[in-house]
């Protein structure tokens, strides 16, 4: 295993690198990109929002393995991550209209004091402690996915008076840059926790400097804004009526919450599957976000001018991808005849299904659901997807670890059958709608929306 993720590893980045670099020769700067007034606000921009995504991705790749140090079993650990999801949805709801109520900029300040809060827990074996840590980290997360994005866009709008139509070239660069952080995350940790010898509670530690440097930056270079607050119950009611009054909506929601919430179990199972047999989790984790790096790379090849497929062809591959490798790892984790690198080829094949499907979904999402009712729609998507989620790891809490892992794989099968059925049900819908489709590319080579 050892030999294989890093020969896994160096193959992917250098894919990546290569359809990077092919296509930043062959697309010419556009006006937004010689403007040195945007160049500097969203330099401003990145610095803070790059340290965040970081310091949240060097934790990733040794959180079950922390857990694991702490010889918690893996009931207990199924415990805590079912936590952490169930304060994710439940502060991801209102959200929106804290930072709103708070500011901006206060509400980033304050993911990184709760985030470095959350970091600080992982230095305790109390489980009691490790609990409140999984909820502060929900509560980070919902603040990360929030209170940046917002910030932005009312500075470009609202303050500096940018076109809007140059917001999607910086999400589309930070979407790229994320994935890039993810992968040198990823060897960061191993760094830090394997090849110093610092243990699994090193990637922790080395996170609470960048959450600090992010609040910081946040405090000298940015300024504060708020914004007109919708009631809660308003941005719910209106969001529902929306599902239900468009089918399109509907089978769409039902999509994400049975992948997503198939995605959310895989995080968990990787590590008990593949740490036994001596895998080096962080180089592990760098190849899954590089796979998920080259999955984005083909998405935008795919819908360029030269090949002109459609997100939902994409969104249906991403879904086939995953079923196939779900039934790999059916089988590649029978009891006492496991293929620990069978399953890390799967596991990759999922996360190149990730990288064509997040960019996808994104699409159509913005195509299908009004602009005034995403933020109610997207809280009723998150809740059936979390719900399947705990669900998922509290069936997997009561059963045999060996039999229970290669059961959940089964079960996430099923979901993902189901999540098929229901991407044709929305294929059958929406093969005449001209506005689900990518336009013909006509001057500029096009950039799809992430």
């Amino acid at each position: 295993m050892l030999v294989t993720a890093y020969l896994a590893f160096v193959g992917l980045l250098a894919s990546c690198l290569g359809l990077e670099l092919s296509r930043c020769r062959a697309k010419p700067p556009g006006r937004a990109c010689r403007n040195p007034s945007f160049l500097q606000f969203q330099l401003d921009f990145y610095q803070v929002y790059f340290l965040a995504l970081a310091a949240d991705w060097l934790q990733a790749p040794y959180l079950y393995k922390l857990y694991q140090h702490y010889h918690f079993l893996e009931g207990q650990i199924a415990i805590l991550y079912v936590c952490g999801l169930a304060s994710t949805v439940l502060f991801g709801l209102v959200a929106s209209s804290l930072v709103d109520w708070l500011g901006r900029k206060k509400s980033c300040v304050l993911f990184s004091l709760i985030y470095s809060l959350c970091c600080l827990t992982k230095l305790s074996q109390d489980y009691f402690v490790l609990l409140v840590g999984r909820a502060l980290g929900g509560l980070s997360t919902a603040l990360l996915f929030s209170a940046f994005e917002a910030w932005y866009i009312h500075e470009h709008v609202e303050r500096h008076d940018f076109p809007a139509e140059w917001i999607p070239a910086t999400f589309a660069r930070a979407a790229f840059w994320n994935h890039a952080l993810a992968v040198v995350a990823g060897v960061a940790a191993e760094a830090v926790a394997s090849w110093m010898g610092l243990g699994p509670v090193a990637p922790f530690v080395a996170a609470i400097p960048l959450l600090a440097l992010a609040g910081v930056l946040a405090l000298r270079n940015w300024g504060e804004n708020y914004d007109r607050q919708r009631a809660f119950s308003r941005t719910c009611a209106g969001g529902l009526r929306c599902l239900l009054s468009d089918r399109r909506v509907l089978l769409l929601g039902t999509i994400q919450a049975l992948f997503e919430s198939v995605i959310f179990i895989f995080v968990f199972l990787w590590t008990p599957v593949l740490d036994p047999h001596g895998a080096p989790l962080g180089i592990v984790f760098s190849s899954f976000m590089a796979a998920s790096l080259l999955g984005s790379s083909l998405y935008r090849i795919a819908t360029s001018k030269r090949y002109h497929l459609q997100p939902m062809h994409l969104l249906s591959l991403a879904v086939l991808i995953v079923v196939f490798s779900l039934f790999m790892l059916t089988f590649s984790t029978s009891p006492g005849q496991e293929s620990p690198v069978e399953s890390f080829i799967a596991f990759l094949l999922i996360e190149l299904a990730c990288g064509l499907y997040f960019p996808s979904m994104s699409f159509l999402r913005r195509k299908v659901i009004p602009e005034t009712e995403q933020a109610g729609v997207l809280n009723w998507f998150r809740v059936p997807l979390h719900l399947l989620a705990c669900l998922g790891l509290l069936v997997l809490h009561d059963s045999d670890r060996k039999t229970g892992t290669r059961n959940m794989f089964s079960i996430c099968s099923a979901v993902m059958v189901m999540a098929l059925l229901a991407v044709v049900g929305l294929f059958t819908v929406v093969r005449h709608d001209a506005e689900l489709r990518v336009p013909s590319p006509t001057g500029e080579p096009y950039a799809p929306e992430l």
